[in-house]
Order: C-alpha cells, then structure tokens, then sequence
C-alpha cells in the first residue's frame, strides 16, 4: 500500500504548480510592458489607436500562429524542454522592444513575442493534466492562471517606475532577465511523475489517471463537438481580459486624465482582484465538488457568475470619474478570471492527456482569431466613435462563450480517442 499523502510542504506537484504561477507572472509582466508605455510611445511615434491596435493585433496573431506549433512542442517533446524554449523565446522577444522606433518595428516585435507567450497555457494544461486529479484542475488552473493577475499587479508599479526613472526602454530589458532565471529553476524542479526522483508512491497514487496513450490528429479532434465548445468559448471569452490588460492604461489616461505615476499606484488593483477571481473560482469548483456537486454543474455555476460580473463592463465606460471606472474593472476582471479559469479546467476535463497541449492549441487558434480581430476593432471604434461599443462588447463576450461550451460539451463528458 502507497500510504498517507506526505505533507504539504512535501507534495511535489505543489512547487511544480508555483513554478507555473512564476512563469505566468513573468509573461503577463512582459505583456504589460507595451501597455504600460503606450501613453509615452504613441505620443514619441506618433501612433493613433488605430496604429496601437494594430500592433496589439500583431501580438495575438503571433499568439495565432504558434499555439498549434507550441501545443504540438509541448506533446512531441514534453514540457520540462518545451516550456524552457518557450520562456528563453518570449524573453529575447521582449528585451528587443527596447529598440523599437516604428509602427511596423513594435509590430513584428510583437509578433515574435506573442509566438512565445502562447506556449505558457498549452504547456500548463498539459503540466495540470498530468499532475493533478479532476478535482484539483480548477484550482490548480486557477492558480497559475492567477499569475497572469499577479504579474500585472507587479508590471504597473514596477514598470512605471523604470519609466519615470530609467526610461522606456529599461520596462522592456529588466524584466526580460526573469524568464531566463525562470529556466534554471524549471529544469531543477520538473520532471514527468513517473520520473520525478521526490514524488511518493502516496502522491502518484493520488494523480493517477488514465494512461496518456497516442497523440491525436487534428481532424480527430475537431470530429467532437466538446472540442468546438471549447474552441468557441475562448473565441468569445479570451479577447475581453487582453483589452483590459492593454487598453487599461491608455483609458486611464486619456479619458481620466491619469498620468504614468497615477497609473501606477492605482491600475494594479483591479488585477488584484482578478487574482483573488482566479484562485477563488477554481477553489469554488473543487469545493462544490468534493461536497457532491457533479462536475458540470460546479463548473456552470461558477462560469455563470463569472459572467454576471463581466456585464459590469458597461458600468465602466459609464463611471464619471477614474476612482468608480477602477472599482468597475475590478469586478469585472475578478470575474473573468474566476471564469476563465474553469475555462481553462474544462480543457482537461474533456480531454485525455495526450491531447491536452493539443487541443489547448486549438483552442488558442480559435482565441488568437478573435485576439487578433477585437484590438484593430477597438482602435477604430474609439478613433471614430468611443470607449462605449467597445466596453458594451466586453460585457456580452464572455457570457456567449459560457453558453456555447456548455451547449456544445456534452456535460464535459470526456472525450473518447
């Protein structure tokens, strides 16, 4: 017999779930790093929203592009190398927009950029997929999804401070230095279950799952309606985060007369609650779980209310003043987060692992269209009419997404290969 579970302390998968939380806070630092400076290169390069958005649609048709590759990396190579490429990719990318001076040169950039970055989700899905029960994903989910909050928490503050001391261009370089710190701790840490030399015997036992089996085509899987639901749901639901994260900023500044320095002290709070949505969201599903709750209804639930929330985004543009427009964003985002991140749980509920990294990617195509479209549509709405469509748009987004996984999952039945 295995035995008890060791402590907690002891668990491995835990640390190689806070190496995961890193490297999502070291991502979503470096994506904040452009929103961050906007205001100050849109005024020096003389960039319309159009142009802005133009260049934020680069990142996510970078991010379009790679999923498939990266998903296809993190199955064919496993993750301990695929996650290491992946960071030391996206790091260099960033540390060169320190040497931008164009629309077209923040473009490309962005692009290489955003061809890195992607590969933080398929490799994560596929790290919770091996490492962790069913009812454990959403919260581990929610977990390293929450460093996406907590690195923008940390990037307002950080990088406007290396703004109004050091320059643009030094928000770029220093924090391109963590992932490459990142990659030692990741090689020391991970290894696949089987293989780790400090898992228990107890601990494997509790992780057991199905056997990973062959990786999957691509026309199998779209052959399941589950996969379209999950594709769908990120088309709608995955553009509406990456407008708050790259268009807060600009918003403040322009509609509420915030400056770099203000913007820094006050804009990180609002992804402070989006943490506390994250981990909250997946906690509340694995509760409701182990309490009896069928796995579909705990996930509806908590997508139900994560949605009811994002309707707050009209409420934003709606605020006559930046202290009210924040507390908005904040609602807003702590619910997107908590169901974005059952959303992401859903994945390897549905999937078997061997197709985890897989079907993430696919997903992220399907995310990456609709990325990619909404920032060119955002910057033309509010160069010809307002913030108003676009935050109107945000609030309806991630409910159609909540419908249309659910309408097409089959009650998150797994899908058989």
């Amino acid at each position: 017999m295995p035995g008890p579970l060791p402590p907690l302390h002891r668990q491995v998968r835990w640390w190689i779930l806070t190496a995961l939380f890193l490297a999502t806070v070291i991502n979503f630092v470096d994506r904040q790093a452009l929103s961050v400076a906007a205001p100050l290169l849109r005024d020096q390069f003389r960039l319309s929203n159009q142009d802005y958005g133009f260049i934020v649609s680069a990142f996510m048709f970078g991010m379009l592009t790679a999923e498939f590759p990266m998903g296809w990396i993190m199955d064919r190579f496993g993750v301990r190398r695929g996650f290491s490429f992946a960071i030391l990719w996206w790091s260099l990318a960033n540390a060169m927009h320190a040497f931008g001076s164009s629309r077209l040169q923040f473009a490309a950039l962005r692009y290489w950029l955003g061809t890195g970055e992607c590969g933080n989700f398929s490799g994560g899905m596929k790290v919770v997929a091996q490492w962790f029960p069913p009812h454990e994903r959403a919260l581990a989910t929610g977990i390293f999804n929450g460093g996406a909050m907590v690195g923008s928490v940390i990037a307002l503050p950080l990088l406007s401070f290396l703004i109004v001391n050091y320059g643009w261009r030094a928000s770029f370089l220093v924090p391109s230095l963590f992932g490459f710190v990142w990659v030692l701790l990741w090689l020391k840490v991970y290894h696949p279950p089987t293989e780790h030399p400090r898992v228990t015997p107890a601990e494997l036992q509790h992780i057991a799952g199905p056997p990973a089996g062959p990786m999957p085509r691509n026309r199998t899987l779209l052959r399941h309606p589950q996969v379209w639901g999950l594709m769908l749901s990120r088309f709608f639901i995955g553009p509406v985060v990456q407008f708050y994260i790259f268009w807060t900023p600009e918003f403040l500044f322009r509609q509420h007369g915030l400056n770099i320095r203000e913007i820094g002290l006050f804009g990180w709070l609002p992804f402070l609650f989006g943490d506390i949505g994250s981990v909250g969201g997946g906690w509340l599903a694995g509760w409701l779980m182990r309490r009896g709750m069928p796995l579909e209804r705990a996930r509806r639930l908590t997508m139900g209310i994560g949605a009811a929330c994002c309707l707050l985004s009209v409420a934003v543009v709606l605020s006559q003043s930046a202290g009210a427009a924040i507390a908005f964003i904040c609602l807003v985002l702590a619910g997107h987060t908590c169901l974005s991140a059952n959303m992401f749980a859903a994945i390897a509920d549905l999937m078997p692992p061997a197709a985890a990294g897989r079907a993430t990617g696919l997903t992220g195509i399907a995310g990456g269209l609709s990325g990619m479209a909404f920032p060119i549509l955002t910057g033309y709405l509010v160069d010809k009419v307002s913030y108003t469509p676009v935050f109107i748009l945000a609030s309806l987004m991630p409910l159609i997404g909540t419908v249309l996984l659910f309408a097409l999952g089959r009650g998150l039945k797994r899908v058989a290969l």
